[in-house]
């Protein structure tokens, strides 16, 4: 049955969600492994960023094909699974944040590298969608 508002059926806003939550969680406990082998550190934190950009494409691609979207709900698949890991991510942050890490600096660029990856996912998604 089809989602009006956002022109996706209520399956596949089910499907994003879910992969959504899947992708940070395994964002997340990147993101903390990586702060313990000092990939944040000095210039490692502008090759974490760079590489971050290709890194996002699968999720993009997984996303889109998981759920059936078509070439124009590739965007509003996009935001609403970046929407459900923002959700987590804020709690995540406020209450658990050792799932980043163990100090307040890993737990801050754990937290600002996964938003970057979201931005470039999303960017991602808008550069793939077409119109109808």
């Amino acid at each position: 049955r089809p989602m009006i508002r956002i022109g996706m059926s209520t399956k596949q806003v089910m499907i994003v969600v879910i992969l959504g939550v899947v992708l940070w969680y395994l964002a997340a406990l990147l993101a903390q492994f990586l702060g313990h082998i000092g990939a944040f550190d000095g210039t490692n934190r502008v090759i974490l960023y760079a590489a971050a950009v290709p890194a996002s494409a699968p999720s993009v691609l997984l996303i889109w094909k998981a759920a059936g979207l078509d070439r124009s709900q590739i965007a509003i698949g996009m935001a609403v699974a970046t929407t459900a890991a923002m959700l987590c991510d804020g709690v995540a942050l406020a209450w658990f944040s050792t799932l980043y890490g163990a100090n307040a600096e890993q737990i801050a660029a754990s937290g600002a590298v996964i938003l970057w990856g979201a931005a470039v996912g999303q960017c991602l998604a808008f550069l793939l969608n077409r119109p109808v």
